[in-house]
């Protein structure tokens, strides 16, 4: 017998009343409606930085990831396929701290060293899906398509594409989520977001400011990864979508 499959719509309405539970739990747990009060339009202003960070890092991450990608994927590309790779790991492991503190002595202090050092800290998961999807696409997939005649453009983005993009859109989910969870550390070079709410609590002792600041950043993360998900349930054919 075939088990049956959730439906999207099903999900998203089961995903909003688990946050609705979780919420009704902090607000029992700390005072959110008071904090919400005092915060209120901080927490407006501050998430439309931490927005506009997010959506501007993480635009060029994809921008430049899966062009880096392709290209690395491609059989005249595999002498630099490994060392490109390497060179994206290790600067992997960098402290995110220590690549805000290169992109401050690089470019000063403001977006603009933050855009740079997000964009960093995001790239490595576009890349290395697109590199795992393009080489996982079936030999037989390929052998067909240039039987056909089709030329390596036509076999890029009409075969090989196609069916990586399941991966391809997983990594770019991970680097988004990563992305929009990193935004706070923004601030300590001058680049805004919630961070400032954060940090601000930190140094004060003050647990709601704190809380003001890292709950919308949880939010806004878990948003951005079930949408993410949402758009590759849709967008990724039937036949290559392993969820439908």
């Amino acid at each position: 017998m075939r088990a049956l499959k959730p439906r999207p719509f099903t999900v998203t309405l089961l995903f909003w009343a688990a946050s609705l539970g979780v919420l009704w739990l902090l607000a029992r747990q700390f005072d959110l409606t008071g904090m919400l009060r005092t915060y209120g339009g901080d927490i407006v202003h501050l998430v439309k930085q931490h927005l506009a960070l997010a959506a501007l890092s993480g635009g060029l991450a994809i921008a430049t990831g899966i062009p880096l990608g392709v290209l690395l994927s491609r059989q005249s590309a595999a002498r630099f396929s490994e060392g490109g790779m390497q060179f994206l790991n290790i600067g992997a492991t960098i402290p995110t701290l220590a690549i805000l503190a290169l992109a401050m002595s690089w470019l000063g202090i403001g977006t603009r060293p933050a855009v740079f050092a997000l964009w960093a800290v995001t790239l490595l998961p576009i890349v290395r899906n697109t590199i795992a999807g393009l080489r996982g696409v079936e030999p037989h997939l390929i052998e067909a398509g240039r039987g056909m005649g089709m030329t390596p453009f036509q076999l890029l983005f009409q075969v090989e594409l196609p069916n990586a993009l399941y991966v391809i859109l997983a990594g770019v989910r991970t680097a988004l989520a990563i992305n929009v969870g990193t935004v706070p550390l923004a601030f300590l070079i001058g680049g805004g977001g919630l961070g400032e709410l954060i940090f601000t609590g930190i140094d004060l002792n003050e647990p709601t400011m704190m809380l003001a600041g890292a709950l919308p950043t949880a939010g806004l993360a878990v948003i951005v990864d079930f949408s993410v998900s949402l758009i590759a349930y849709y967008l990724v054919p039937r036949g290559v979508n392993p969820q439908r």
